[in-house]
């Protein structure tokens, strides 16, 4: 029997925090199908009715499947991975948009589909994350973690409502894109969803990143060539993307350091671009938000961990030196080395 080649599905991940316009851009995408092709919707509500698939076209050249009951990011993979599956299979369309509820973690996502099983059959399309532009001021809203790591997961960011747009979120926008140049590429502004599909058509580039034990540990570590990437705290990271790199470090929440001691050692580092950390310290939750213009530090919400990065375009960095300054900084000071060996 001859075999039938089927060309890969050009994939497109649509995620955005609640309410940020993901269906209404995604409206104004499948208006832009060509008559000859076949466009497929993977939706997910985090509930257990779907709502947003009545929203979008039933007329014929479009199947829209969609999950309720979860989040496909983070659940088992296993009712993501049939309905995929079977949703090609069935359709074989020529384009594919997934839309992730808004409480979802598009990294994760991007994780899975990008595993081998899928290399042949999905072409990864630039992930998208849609932002509400007339809520930027609001701190409340931006600062939540889940929104950070969803405009750390996305490659083009679409600015929604943006005639909607104050002066004050003219502003918030421009601090958002200094903070996230390693891992945007691209902002688009919209409005009332309208885009052109070219704009987003663009292959899937995911941001190089190596996690690793604290420096500290490497360098004790140094012989043994197969030391594993790891995920469990404490650990040391580096990304690198379009001449930026980000340096991050992860610390229990247990751990606690000595604010004045660590707001010395912040204040003290040359030739970065942006500084953005949380920490346990004696004065409680502290979040530090730096940039060459300002330093800002507040009293913050107690965190799932002690977290920091800093941004540079410099070459090369003294990264273990800055470590070893941070550690000094805990109060508990008898068993960190054995801590960071953990």
């Amino acid at each position: 029997m001859k075999l039938i080649h089927h060309p890969m599905v050009k994939t497109h991940i649509i995620s955005g925090f609640l309410g940020a316009g993901k269906t209404t851009l995604l409206q104004q995408l499948l208006l832009q199908k060509p008559e000859d092709e076949t466009w497929a919707v993977l939706m997910n509500e985090f509930g257990q009715i779907g709502v947003d698939q009545q929203l979008l076209p039933q007329q014929n050249g479009y199947q829209i499947k969609e999950l309720t009951g979860g989040c496909l990011c983070c659940t088992s993979q296993l009712p993501m991975q049939i309905a995929l599956s079977r949703l090609i299979s069935e359709t074989r369309p020529h384009r594919l948009f997934i839309e992730p509820t808004g409480l979802g973690h598009p990294a994760q996502l991007l994780e899975q589909l990008t595993e081998p099983h899928w290399q042949s059959l999905l072409d990864m399309r630039a992930s998208v994350t849609v932002v509400d532009g007339s809520r930027l001021h609001d701190q409340a809203w931006t600062q939540q973690h889940l929104y950070q790591d969803q405009l750390r997961a996305a490659q083009i960011v679409v600015i929604s409502h943006a005639d909607s747009m104050t002066a004050a979120d003219d502003v918030a926008l421009q601090q958002l894109q200094d903070e996230y140049p390693v891992h945007v590429q691209q902002w688009l502004r919209s409005v009332q969803g309208h885009l052109e599909l070219a704009q987003i058509d663009l292959p899937f580039q995911g941001v190089q990143r190596k996690v690793q034990p604290l420096l500290q540990v490497q360098r004790r570590l140094a012989t043994d060539e197969s030391m594993p990437e790891i995920k469990q705290l404490p650990y040391h990271y580096v990304e690198t993307s379009q001449g930026y790199t980000v340096a991050g470090w992860k610390f229990s929440r247990t751990w606690q350091f000595n604010f004045h001691t660590l707001l010395d050692v912040l204040c003290e580092q040359q030739g970065w671009l942006r500084i953005k950390a949380i920490f346990n310290t004696d004065q409680g939750w502290m979040t530090f938000n730096f940039n060459p213009e300002q330093l800002n530090y507040k009293s913050g919400q107690e965190n799932i961990d002690n977290r920091i990065e800093l941004i540079t375009r410099q070459q090369h960095v003294a990264w273990e030196h800055f470590e070893s300054a941070l550690l000094k900084c805990r109060i508990d000071q008898q068993d960190v080395t054995d801590s960071a060996a953990v």
